[in-house]
């Protein structure tokens, strides 16, 4: 019989590595000076987490480490919270990926199950390894506040699957700006599992 509980969910994206904006991917650079302004600036006085998960690549795990010292709390890395592989597009930005392969990249934001980025990870692949980590987290830590330090493309598959939007869509449905914040409950009873998403983008003037 499932536990009744509520688990509090906030996830952020990590804020500009070093080298700027580009289709990253599975590049692993560290934040820049400018990202980890941006991700601290995100925390506000009414934040509490009981634990921290996060994606292993540096632009997140550093931010993670530094969050879970300062709150005294566990810190959990999940390698399936890695951003999406974009194959060929990684290191180039969206203008140089539009000007020499703007079809495909059109194709790509208009339907990313059916038009997988030159070398990279299909969609479904992605969604699968993000839903699977998304399940496991809110098992392991029912009930408790979590942060996740993640990834645009994360974060997307996540509200996602709280909202019910089809893979189709759920890239071009929600921008996730540098060191953007979503918030998700999910209520666990006898009658099922329920997701909501609460708020999503700044979160200053969020009442606790």
């Amino acid at each position: 019989m499932m536990a009744d509980n509520t688990t509090m969910f906030d996830l952020i994206r990590h804020g500009e590595p070093e080298g700027g904006p580009m289709y990253r991917g599975s590049i692993d650079d560290p934040l820049s000076d400018t990202g980890w302004q941006q991700m601290r600036d995100a925390i506000t006085e009414a934040d509490h987490w009981d634990a921290i998960v996060t994606s292993p690549m540096l632009r997140c795990a550093h931010f993670a480490r530094e969050l879970a010292d300062r709150y005294q709390v566990p810190l959990h890395r999940d390698d399936r919270l890695r951003e999406i592989n974009f194959g060929e597009w990684e290191g180039r930005t969206a203008d140089e990926v539009m000007a020499s392969n703007g079809e495909k990249l059109s194709q790509f934001w208009a339907d990313p199950v059916s038009n997988t980025p030159p070398g990279g990870e299909p969609a479904t692949d992605f969604n699968h390894r993000v839903v699977e980590s998304w399940r496991h987290w809110q098992q392991e830590l029912a009930g408790q506040n979590v942060l996740i330090v993640c990834h645009g493309g994360v974060i997307r598959m996540v509200v996602a699957d709280a909202m019910n939007i089809p893979l189709k869509h759920a890239f071009s449905s929600l921008t996730t700006p540098y060191a953007c914040r979503s918030r998700v409950q999910v209520d666990t009873s006898t009658h099922g599992r329920f997701q909501s998403l609460v708020a999503h983008g700044a979160f200053k003037t969020l009442k606790p």
